[in-house]
């Protein structure tokens, strides 16, 4: 297979990489997932794949940096156009979040794939408290618990939406139905009289 490719400036390069990667994994799994088997897929030579992404979990970090950066995008624009209402926030938040998950479901392979993987570590706690710190913005003036408190329920419903999101990828539940759990959960994370 060739591995010439036209000259691209590095931000494109990055980009073209990732859509092969994103395409790879969800061809072939995250175990077919190397940077040489990349490199061949995009048709580029191997030290073009290793100057961007270095080593394998690198590159797993990379796709799935840019798929929460995905996530966030969504998020913010649903959040910033829906009414201050806790449900009707509840509801986009929770409807732009399996929407990514079911146009993207290979972000539940590649989180699996750096499972135990050091590097993981820093970046999911970086992209927990930004997320975090969007669901504070948007359910703090809706709530009369302290922002500790507040935060705490939001770690919570984090890991509620991901176990939702795997039984949504199995197949065990719908969109509609994972989406109105996740809402629910959202409220009543928020609510002050809800144990």
């Amino acid at each position: 297979m060739s591995t010439t490719s036209t000259r691209l400036p590095r931000l494109a390069r990055r980009e073209q990489l990732l859509d092969a990667a994103l395409s790879l994994v969800r061809d072939q799994g995250t175990d077919n997932l190397t940077l040489v088997t990349l490199a061949e897929a995009a048709s580029v030579s191997r030290p073009v794949v290793y100057d961007h992404f270095g080593t394998r979990p690198g590159l797993l970090l990379a796709l799935y940096r840019r798929l929460a950066d995905r996530l966030r995008e969504v998020t913010t624009r649903a959040l910033a156009e829906t009414a201050a209402d806790p449900a009707e926030l509840a509801r986009a938040m929770s409807t732009a979040y399996f929407t990514c998950l079911t146009e993207v479901p290979e972000w539940t392979a590649v989180a699996a794939a750096l499972r135990g993987s050091p590097e993981l570590a820093p970046v999911e706690l970086e992209l927990c408290d930004c997320y975090a710190d969007m669901m504070i913005a948007a359910f703090g003036p809706h709530s009369r618990l302290d922002a500790k408190a507040l935060r705490l329920r939001c770690f919570g419903v984090m890991g509620a939406a991901d176990t939702l999101g795997a039984e949504l990828i199995r197949g065990r539940t719908s969109v509609t139905d994972a989406t109105d759990a996740l809402a629910a959960l959202l409220l009543a994370g928020i609510d002050p009289t809800t144990r």
